[in-house]
């Protein structure tokens, strides 16, 4: 599995965003760098029950993690369809206006060493990735347990003081500053 220190795969993958029309070959090139933080994170498959509550909870955060220079890009192993067919049938999911990448092919699960050996799907990872496309932080679950996209914004934001952070550390705490 790919971790902290390691280059992003940069491939271009077909996404799903929005419920306004079809999918209709829109790509994300995950090589570009815009200076913009990524939090990429992967759920096991469209309609199911625990992804849809990660799903939303990442886009109640989508204006935080934009304060903070970051984009959310959603991904599963499913195809572009699949997800707008989601998205159509969710009006919470149909919110949720960020990218959706269709990793039906595995490409990048497999890059990210993050597939699940038996069930064929990706793991429940989340990647912090910064402007540089390094990898800076993952988490990994397993299938039935979700995630908390309010800790993903805390190490967001512990990443981005450049300091040393202590446990359970928030914006609104002290950073450690070593004795000279």
């Amino acid at each position: 599995m790919l971790t902290v220190g390691d280059k992003l795969p940069e491939f271009v993958l077909p996404v799903q965003q929005g419920v306004s029309a079809l999918p209709a070959d829109e790509t994300i090139d995950l090589g570009k760098k815009d200076g913009k933080w990524k939090i990429l994170f992967f759920w096991p498959k469209d309609f199911t029950f625990v992804c849809p509550t990660e799903i939303v909870g990442y886009a109640d955060l989508k204006s935080d993690f934009a304060d903070r220079d970051a984009v959310l890009i959603g991904a599963s192993t499913d195809t572009t369809h699949v997800h707008f067919a989601w998205r159509k049938s969710d009006e919470r999911l149909a919110a949720a206006d960020f990218p959706w990448i269709a990793d039906n092919g595995k490409k990048l699960a497999t890059a990210l060493g993050i597939v699940h050996p038996e069930e064929g799907v990706a793991y429940r990872a989340t990647f912090i990735i910064d402007p540089d496309n390094i990898i800076q932080h993952v988490t990994v679950n397993g299938l039935n347990v979700g995630r908390n996209p309010q800790e993903a914004l805390r190490v967001l934001d512990a990443l981005q003081t450049d300091e040393l952070c202590p446990c359970n550390w928030t914006p609104e705490d002290e950073v450690l500053r070593p004795a000279a």
